[in-house]
This record gives structure tokens, C-alpha cells and sequence, in this order.
């Protein structure tokens, strides 16, 4: 006997295409990570698009782009995350508030590992790839999309497409910010994004796998002691 009580955070109709994207993310990543590791100093795509100063981007430019960074920082992004959860919660979506949870925290630490290993870093040594406040940003966005199109009831075509227009916009506003304020190299941001599509994905599967065996295993001992009962 299987139960579903929550819906499944990863669409039916999107795993494929989405596993497709996640598998290709993860291959930016590695190969940027392979071309930029140990590098201090911007690459050759990076030389292509115009790297601000400090005095280069400025009001009320720089503001914006402070106040967009600040949401991939600690308070900032705590804030989000609180918000998101309890959004879920007030929608009785407590998968999709693992999800949350469960997403922010892989994408973080996804970000942190990989950074010592690539061991790019920008103004000294600070490590720099792959961008861990696009990657953020991105996360919460392609798992907040995932969750308006299974409550729209979306298809392949029209969640696909909600859910990558969500990722892109999220990570081109906090991508935009990084650069504008010389926080990361252009190739630094795209690692990030791809760092979120590559691992929200995977996520939402597992957190739907671990869901559904917990569900089964409910609803087999409940229809167990049914049983008792009858007898």
C-alpha cells in the first residue's frame, strides 16, 4: 500500500529536463573550476566583459548593488530563507520547506567545499570561485519556481521555462551586483549559478525519495494495525 501525502517538490513532468540541465550545470562548474584553478587574476572570457572599480559603479548604481548583495549575505539570506519556509508552511507544503532547507544547505556547502579545492582567489587571497552569493540566490529561486509550478499545475514545457526564467533573473541581479562591486570575476558568477542548477535538482529528488519511503512506511503500518483491528 503507498500514500502520497505531499506533493512531490520535483514535478514528474520536469525530472528529465531538469536532470538534463543538473548534469550539464555540474559540468560548467567542473570545467571552469579546472581552467581557473589557482588562478588570481581574471581569465580571458572575463577580460571580455568590462571589470568595474571601486569608484566605477556609482549611486545610485552601487546602492542597489549593495542592497542586492546583502541578501546573499548571512543576515540577509537568514532573512530569505526564514520567509520562504514559512511561506510553504502557510501554504501546507512542508516538503517543499525541506526542501528549503535541505536545498540552501547543500548549495552552501557545495560552494564552500569547492572553493578551497579550485583555489581561485581575487584581492589576495580571498577564495573566489564559485560564487556562493549567486549560487544562493539562484537556489532559492529555481526551489520558490518549483513550487509555483507544482501548485499551478504546470506541464513540461511551462514549468521548464518558469523555473530557468526564475534561475536566470536571480542569478543575473546577484551576478550583476558581485561584479559591479569587484566582489567576483564574471567566470565566478556563472559557477555559481551553475552550482545551483546543478545541486537543487538533485536535492528535490532525494528530499522527494526519503519523503515517499517515510510515507510507504507509514501507511503499510497503519494499514498493519487495520488489519489487528479486524481480526
Amino acid at each position: 500500500m503507498t500514500g502520497r501525502p505531499a506533493p512531490a517538490v520535483l514535478p514528474p513532468s520536469l525530472r528529465a529536463w531538469l536532470g538534463l540541465i543538473a548534469v550539464l550545470a555540474a559540468l560548467v562548474v567542473v570545467v571552469l573550476g579546472g581552467v581557473y584553478a589557482g588562478h588570481d587574476e581574471p581569465g580571458t572570457v572575463d577580460r571580455w566583459i568590462i571589470q568595474p572599480t571601486a569608484d566605477s559603479v556609482r549611486p545610485p548604481w552601487r546602492n542597489v548593488a549593495l542592497a542586492t548583495d546583502f541578501l546573499g549575505e548571512p543576515a540577509g539570506s537568514a532573512m530569505l530563507v526564514v520567509a520562504a519556509v514559512a511561506g510553504c508552511l502557510l501554504l501546507r507544503r512542508p516538503r517543499a520547506a525541506v526542501l528549503i532547507i535541505a536545498g540552501v544547505g547543500m548549495t552552501v556547502a557545495t560552494t564552500t567545499l569547492l572553493k578551497p579545492l579550485v583555489g581561485r582567489t581575487i584581492h589576495g587571497d580571498n577564495l573566489s570561485y564559485p560564487s556562493g552569493h549567486t549560487a544562493f540566490v539562484t537556489a532559492l529561486a529555481l526551489m520558490v519556481a518549483l513550487l509555483a509550478t507544482g501548485r499551478l499545475g504546470l506541464g513540461r514545457r511551462a514549468g521548464t521555462l518558469l523555473v530557468l526564467a526564475a534561475a536566470l533573473v536571480a542569478g543575473a541581479a546577484m551576478g550583476w551586483a558581485q561584479v559591479a562591486l569587484g566582489a567576483h570575476y564574471p567566470t565566478d558568477v556563472l559557477g555559481g549559478w551553475c552550482t545551483a542548477l546543478a545541486v537543487i535538482p538533485a536535492t528535490a529528488w532525494l528530499v522527494d525519495s526519503i519523503a515517499d519511503r517515510i510515507a510507504d512506511r507509514m501507511a503499510d503500518r497503519m494499514a498493519d494495525v487495520g488489519r489487528r483491528e479486524r481480526r
